[in-house]
């Protein structure tokens, strides 16, 4: 049997990996089955009573005005000043119009899966990327920690060979629990979007764009676990990579923020990791410096800073090659024993 299938074997086996699975699994169809409840089909039964609420409100909006006027008018009758209280003209150039009442504001809400799943597709990333850390992480950390390393390089001591193996294991089983699960969650979605809300202007590009979406999030998933899996051999230990985790939150989201704010240094969200992972989902971030502007003069068109996808992917890749080529470099050369 090869070393690659073993390595499969004994990381489906791991009741970590197991338990993990199952609540991924049950969380996923939690987030499905709550938002369900939330969507509601848009009946005609549903316009109807929504343009009827409009046109109420329209009507009732219409008399409050005149009954407003009226008792302006009649103020000024009795000699009373009445443009601050009433404004200029009494605030007969201020009449409501039927535009101002959109049916829309008062129609329940609908899942509209074209413009909406795209969120969703970064929320099963958020899932699935914390599934692969810690299966990454405690993979290689736990043979670390129990011996288990040092036994197997006795069997196999090639070392680079063993590592390898054993990443490429780990990605191929978050791969495919990546896929499988996008795929069910992605037909969840289109169930929702069919019976409780919209499927409309599906079209092959709008298929394609998703795709693509789907795509990127398996990318930053399969980049999570393999930084994980890196800084866990590091380590020799599973603690070394949830510790780096909470050291590069607190650094990126709370150390450089405070950071770059104290300094005023510009557009200091573009050194924020967050500010990269949001542009890799959305293809690209707008950050603005509002403080270009000087708002006592009137409008301001602040500056713009684009942070794109590409430069995304160049952060996430120099981080995982790097994080990758210390954790082999130190295996060919550190003492096992």
């Amino acid at each position: 049997m090869s070393l690659f299938v073993t390595e499969l074997r004994r990381l489906a086996k791991r009741r970590l990996t197991r338990l993990l699975l199952v609540l991924l699994l049950v969380g996923l169809a939690t987030v499905a089955t709550a938002f369900s409840f939330s969507s509601h089909k848009l009946s005609p039964a549903a316009v109807a009573a929504a343009q009827a609420e409009s046109d109420a409100q329209y009507r009732q909006s219409v008399q409050d005005w005149k009954r407003t006027v009226a008792d302006c008018e009649a103020a000024q009758a009795r000699g009373e000043q009445t443009e601050e209280r009433f404004g200029p003209n009494c605030g007969k150039d201020y009449q409501p119009q039927p535009d101002m009442f959109d049916p829309k504001w008062n129609l329940p809400y609908q899942f509209d899966f074209r413009a909406e799943f795209p969120t969703f597709i970064a929320v099963f990333a958020g899932a699935v990327a914390l599934f692969a850390f810690i299966v990454g992480a405690s993979f290689v950390g736990a043979e670390w920690n129990t011996g288990g390393m040092m036994n197997l390089l006795l069997w196999r001591p090639r070392r680079l060979a063993v590592l390898g193996t054993k990443l490429a294991a780990l990605l191929t089983t978050v791969l495919g629990v990546g896929v499988v699960l996008g795929a069910l969650w992605t037909a969840a979605f289109w169930l929702i979007g069919t019976s409780r809300g919209t499927t409309a202007k599906m079209t092959a590009g709008a298929w394609r764009s998703i795709g693509l979406d789907g795509l990127r999030a398996l990318a930053l998933v399969l980049v999570v676990g393999a930084v994980a899996f890196a800084l866990a051999s590091l380590g020799r230990h599973t603690a070394m990579a949830l510790g780096a985790a909470v050291a590069l939150f607190a650094i990126s989201e709370v150390g450089i923020r405070i950071a770059v704010g104290v300094l005023s240094v510009p557009f200091g969200d573009r050194y924020v990791l967050s500010t990269y992972a949001q542009s890799w989902f959305l293809k690209q971030a707008e950050l603005f410096d509002y403080d270009t502007c000087e708002f006592a003069r009137g409008a301001c068109e602040p500056a713009r800073y684009v942070v794109t996808w590409q430069q995304s992917a160049l952060v996430f890749g120099i981080g995982a090659v790097a994080a990758l080529v210390a954790a082999f470099w130190t295996m060919r050369r550190r003492d096992i024993s």
